[in-house]
C-alpha cells in the first residue's frame, strides 16, 4: 500500500510540476548608460596638468560639482590630485590649496533611425490590442555622452589665484546598427563593449599572476634542491 501511495505520488509531481519565479532589480541606468558616462569622464581628465599640487596639501571643494552619477567623476578628480603628488585632506582649514571643481554637463544623448515598420498597436475585436513585431530592413541606434568639467585652484585661507583648467571636455560613444534584423555590429569607444576586451583582460590578468606566482615557484624549487 505504501509503495502504491509513494508512487502515486512521485506521477503526480512528474505531472504537475512545481514552478519558481527569479526576481531581477534593474538599476536606474543600463551598464551602456554608465560605461558611455565614466568613459566621457576619463577622456575629460586625462590630459590634465596638476603638477603645481606636488607635496602640497589640497582640498577638493565639489560644492560646485552637481551632476547625475557624479561619484564616477569626483573620484577620477581626486585621483588625478594625488597622482600629481598632492595630499588630500579633509578639511579646509588643514589645506595649503584648494581645488574646486564645476560641472558643464555629463548626460547621454540618444538617437534612433529605422528604415521598415515599427512596432504598432493592432485593435483587435475579439482580443483587444495586439502589438505587431518590429521589421527592419535597417535600423541604427546611436546614444553620444559628452563630459564637460572646470577645475579652480587658489590657495588659502588668502584665495589667491594659482591655476584654472579652462574647459575639460570628454566625449564617448556607442553606436549599434542592425540589417534585415539580424545581422548586427557595433561602432564604440567604450573599451570595455569593444569585441574580444573580456578575453583579452583574462589573459592579462593570468599572465600577472603567473609573473607573480613565478618567483614563488623558483623559491619553492630551490628550497626543494638545498634540501
Amino acid at each position: 500500500m505504501k509503495l502504491a501511495q509513494s508512487l502515486l505520488l512521485l506521477f503526480a509531481i512528474t505531472l504537475f510540476p512545481g514552478c519558481h519565479a527569479i526576481r531581477i532589480t534593474e538599476p536606474q541606468r543600463t551598464a551602456t548608460e554608465q560605461l558611455l558616462m565614466s568613459t566621457a569622464t576619463d577622456h575629460a581628465v586625462r590630459n590634465i596638468d596638476l603638477s603645481l599640487l606636488k607635496e602640497r596639501k589640497v582640498f577638493f571643494d565639489q560644492s560646485y560639482f552637481d551632476s547625475y552619477d557624479d561619484g564616477y567623476a569626483v573620484g577620477s578628480l581626486r585621483e588625478l590630485i594625488s597622482k600629481s603628488g598632492g595630499c588630500l585632506v579633509k578639511d579646509r582649514d588643514s589645506a595649503e590649496v584648494v581645488v574646486e571643481a564645476r560641472s558643464g554637463t555629463l548626460g547621454i544623448d540618444s538617437r534612433d533611425a529605422l528604415a521598415g515598420l515599427p512596432e504598432l498597436a493592432i485593435p483587435l475585436s475579439f482580443a483587444g490590442q495586439v502589438q505587431s513585431p518590429e521589421i527592419s530592413l535597417y535600423k541604427a541606434q546611436k546614444a553620444d555622452s559628452v563630459a564637460k568639467f572646470a577645475l579652480l585652484v587658489y590657495e588659502t585661507p588668502s584665495g589667491e589665484f594659482l591655476h584654472a583648467t579652462g574647459p575639460l571636455v570628454g566625449k564617448a560613444k556607442f553606436y549599434h546598427y542592425k540589417i534585415l534584423g539580424f545581422l548586427n555590429w557595433r561602432r564604440t569607444d567604450i573599451p570595455e563593449q569593444k569585441p574580444g576586451y573580456w578575453a583579452s583582460s583574462a589573459s592579462r590578468t593570468d599572465a600577472e599572476h603567473a609573473k607573480t606566482s613565478a618567483p614563488e615557484a623558483e623559491s619553492f624549487n630551490l628550497n626543494q634542491r638545498r634540501n
